[in-house]
């Protein structure tokens, strides 16, 4: 059975923090408005964004047990815990609210890492997380900035920052990461 929005947000939001939610709904408007600057479906990009922090507040061994018991991608064990909830929550998605669209599920499960031959709703629901009117980063206005005038730059900037705040933290890095960014690089290189 599939969720209304109404519903999904009545769901979720209740599972969280209220300044987390507020990120959220932040996603939410910087998703939509990015999936109508660059073609990707609006309705898609923000139910992505209101799921995609779903599991972010549920405790460490919950995450790890729904991972290890259903098959996810356990790799992830080995990396830092806050990377579980993207995994996990597209699991819930499909679980407890119903969404079965591969590609909704893919834009949560791969928000905070990237991937190889991101889609277009991928790409619009990660950067839409690094963007959100609430963040304040160093770089954070850059990367909006370029949001402006290109996803692929947007991204490979917000990633670029995850990047070098793991290496000034001497935290190891997800090797998904590293591989979404040199494809963002390859894609770019190959429309000039």
């Amino acid at each position: 059975m599939a969720f209304s929005r109404e519903e999904l947000i009545k769901a979720v939001s209740g599972q969280m923090p209220a300044m987390r939610w507020k990120h959220t709904e932040g996603v939410m408007q910087s998703a939509v408005m990015l999936a109508e600057r660059y073609g990707a479906d609006p309705v898609k990009a923000e139910t992505a964004a209101i799921l995609h922090d779903v599991a972010k507040y549920w405790p460490v061994k919950q995450m790890e047990a729904i991972i290890k018991e259903n098959d996810l991608s356990k790799d992830l064990l080995f990396y830092d815990k806050p990377l579980w909830h993207a995994e996990v929550g597209a699991f819930v998605a499909e679980r407890d609210y119903g969404i079965t669209d591969p590609e909704i599920l893919d834009a949560i499960r791969y928000h905070t890492s990237g991937r190889i031959g991101m889609t277009l709703l991928d790409k619009v629901v990660c950067l839409a997380d690094y963007i959100e009117p609430g963040r304040d980063f160093p770089g954070v206005n850059n990367i909006r900035e370029l949001a402006n005038h290109s996803l692929e730059e947007g991204l490979i900037a917000g990633l670029d920052s995850t990047i070098s705040l793991l290496i000034s933290r001497r935290q190891i890095i997800y090797p998904l990461t590293v591989f979404a960014r040199n494809d963002l690089i390859k894609q770019l290189e190959a429309n000039v």
